[in-house]
C-alpha cells in the first residue's frame, strides 16, 4: 500500500502559525465595543479560542517543510480555518436572541462570504438594527483581510513562510499568478497590500471629508471607516441594509473609481508608481477590462434612460424615476456594471425592479471578474482575453495552415501549457456552475423553496464567482436567509472553492494527491 506523500503536520503547523494571528485584527472591533459601550466578550472569547488553537496547531511540527503538495494543502486550510473561527463572534453575539446568526449554519455563511469577500448574507433589514456596531465591523474587516490574501499577508509579516512564499502566493493568487516585484517573494507581498492600504486610506479620506462638507450627511466616521474596508476587498458588505443605496449620489460617485481600482491588477500600481505612469495604457489586460466595462455600462445606461430597464432611484435620488435622466441612468448604470463585473455586490438602488434585459446584462458581468492580482473573483479579465486572442489564432490558422502564430499578451508569448490552463480552468468552472444550478434546483424543491431559472443561477454566479448579489429573494435588498441549511452549506463551499479558483481545493480530493 502507498504512503501518503503529503507532509500533512508541516501544512496544518503553518495553517497554526497564521490563524494565532487572527487574534490581532480582533482588537479593532474589541476596542469599538469599549468605545460604543457594547458587549466585547464575542471579540474576547474569539481571540482567546484563536490564539490557543493556532498555538496547540504550531506544535504539530518543530520544523515545517513546505513543497507544492504542502502549499496547496495549507492554503486551503487556512481559508476554512479562519472562516469557522470567525463565526465564533456571530454566535456569541446572538446568543439569546432573536438573530439569524445565532444559528451556527448562518454564522458559517456569513463568515465565509466575509472572507472570500463574497458579499452574500443571511441578515435582513432588521437584523442590522440587532446588532452592534463593533459586530458590523468584524463583518466589514473580515472582508479586508480576506482581500489581497490571508496567506499574502502572512508571507509579509511571518519570516518562517518566506522560504515557501512563492509557492503559497500561487496556490492563493487571484488570477493566473501573481507578478513578481522584487527578488524577494516577501518584498512583493508588501508591496501589495501597501498599495492596498494605501488606496483603503484614500477612500476613507475623501468619503469623510463629503461628509465633513455637508455632502454625505450620513456618512459619518463610523460608515467612513466601514465601506473602504469591503470597496477594496470587492467584498461588498455594509452596515447599512439598503447598502450603498442609503448614502447620497456623490458618495455613489467616489466609490465608482475604487471598484474599478480594487479589479485592477495592484502590480500596475506599484510598477506605475516605481517606474512609469503609463503602464496602463501599456497593459493590454487592463486596456481590455477597462473597455468592457465601458461598453457594457453605455449599453445599460442606455436601458435605463430608454426607460426598458425602469426602476427607482429610492433614497439617495429622494424616489424620482431614473428612465429620461441622463445623470442618474449614467450613475446607476457605471456604478452597478463597476459592482457586478469586478464582484464587489454594492447596490446603488434595487436592481431588482430593472427589466430583465437588464439583469441579463448584470448576469453576463458575474463571469467576467477583475484583472489578474486584483480583488476581483469570478473567471478574470485576462483569462477570458487569452481565450480570445487564443480562437483568433485558429481562425487565422485555418485559413494558413502553415503559419507559426503563438498568443502573445503584453508583448510576451504565452506558452502553450499556460494556454491550455486557462481554458481547462474556464471549463471546469462553467462545468461546476451548471451541475450547481442543478444541484441547488433540487435542493431547493425538496425544500419547498421555490426559486425561478435566473434566480438559481444568479445564486451559483454570486458565490461560486464571490460576487454576492442575484436577483428575485435574493436580490441586492434581500438575503439569502430563507435557503434550507443544506443549500447553504452548499454555497459556503462554493464561496471557498471560487475564492481559492477551484484547483487548491479540488486537488485535495484526488487520490493523486494523496498517494502518487
Amino acid at each position: 500500500m502507498s504512503r501518503i506523500r503529503v507532509d500533512w503536520r508541516s501544512a496544518t503547523s503553518l495553517v497554526g502559525s497564521v490563524l494565532k494571528y487572527l487574534a490581532v485584527p480582533l482588537v479593532l472591533p474589541l476596542v469599538v465595543a469599549l468605545g460604543y459601550g457594547q458587549d466585547v466578550v464575542p471579540f474576547a472569547v474569539t481571540m482567546i479560542v484563536t490564539v490557543l488553537l493556532g498555538v496547540s496547531l504550531e506544535q504539530l511540527s518543530d520544523d515545517p517543510d513546505l513543497g507544492a503538495r504542502e502549499a496547496f494543502l495549507m492554503v486551503s486550510l487556512t481559508w476554512l480555518a479562519v472562516a469557522l473561527v470567525g463565526t465564533i463572534p456571530y454566535v456569541i453575539a446572538g446568543w439569546g436572541t432573536q438573530s439569524t446568526l445565532a444559528n451556527p449554519v448562518n454564522a458559517l455563511f456569513e463568515s465565509m462570504s466575509g472572507f472570500t469577500t463574497t458579499g452574500a448574507t443571511v441578515m435582513g433589514a432588521i437584523s442590522f438594527d440587532r446588532h452592534s456596531h463593533a459586530l458590523l465591523l468584524w463583518r466589514q474587516l473580515t472582508q479586508w483581510l480576506g482581500g489581497m490574501g490571508i496567506v499574502v499577508l502572512a508571507v509579509a509579516i511571518l519570516p518562517e513562510l518566506s522560504v515557501g512564499g512563492a509557492q503559497l502566493m500561487d496556490a492563493e493568487a487571484p488570477g493566473p499568478g501573481i507578478e513578481k516585484l522584487s527578488p524577494r517573494i516577501a518584498a512583493t507581498a508588501r508591496a501589495l497590500w501597501i498599495a492596498y492600504l494605501g488606496f483603503t486610506v484614500l477612500e476613507f479620506c475623501l468619503l469623510y471629508g463629503l461628509h465633513q462638507a455637508g455632502y454625505a450627511p450620513n456618512m459619518d466616521l463610523y460608515n467612513a471607516v466601514a465601506h473602504p474596508l469591503t470597496t477594496l476587498p470587492t467584498g461588498g458588505f455594509s452596515p447599512e441594509a439598503r447598502s450603498i443605496e442609503a448614502f447620497s449620489a456623490a458618495v455613489q460617485w467616489v466609490i465608482i473609481p475604487f471598484m474599478v481600482v480594487a479589479g485592477t491588477n495592484f502590480a500596475l500600481f506599484w510598477r506605475a508608481f516605481d517606474e512609469d505612469g503609463r503602464v496602463f495604457s501599456k497593459d493590454s489586460e487592463f486596456r481590455f477590462y477597462a473597455g468592457l466595462m465601458g461598453v457594457l455600462s453605455a449599453v445599460l445606461a442606455g436601458l435605463l434612460f430608454s426607460g426598458v430597464g425602469p426602476g427607482l432611484a429610492t433614497v439617495a435620488d429622494n424616489v424620482l424615476p431614473i428612465p429620461g435622466n441622463a445623470e442618474r441612468s449614467l450613475r446607476h448604470a457605471v456604478f452597478q456594471i463597476a459592482s457586478i463585473v469586478t464582484t464587489t455586490g454594492y447596490a446603488s438602488m434595487d436592481f431588482n425592479t430593472w427589466s430583465q434585459p437588464a439583469q441579463y446584462l448584470l448576469l453576463f458581468g458575474m463571469f467576467v471578474g477583475g484583472s489578474a492580482g486584483s480583488t476581483g473573483g469570478a473567471i478574470k479579465i485576462v483569462r477570458w482575453l487569452v481565450i480570445i486572442k487564443s480562437l483568433k489564432r485558429e481562425l487565422f490558422t485555418t485559413i494558413h495552415p502553415e503559419a507559426v502564430s503563438p498568443v502573445r499578451l503584453g508583448g510576451r508569448t504565452l506558452d502553450e501549457r499556460a494556454i491550455r490552463g486557462i481554458y481547462a480552468f474556464t471549463l471546469l468552472y462553467l462545468v461546476i456552475f451548471f451541475v450547481s444550478v442543478a444541484l441547488l434546483a433540487v435542493n431547493t424543491a425538496r425544500t419547498g423553496y421555490s426559486l425561478e431559472v435566473l434566480e438559481l443561477m444568479a445564486a451559483i454566479a454570486a458565490t461560486l464567482g464571490n460576487v454576492g448579489p442575484g436577483f428575485g429573494a435574493i436580490g441586492p435588498m434581500n438575503s439569502y436567509l430563507d435557503f434550507s441549511s443544506s443549500s447553504k452549506l452548499f454555497m459556503v463551499f462554493l464561496m471557498w472553492i471560487g475564492r481559492l479558483e477551484i484547483f487548491p481545493v479540488l486537488v485535495l480530493l484526488t487520490q493523486a494527491y494523496w498517494r502518487s
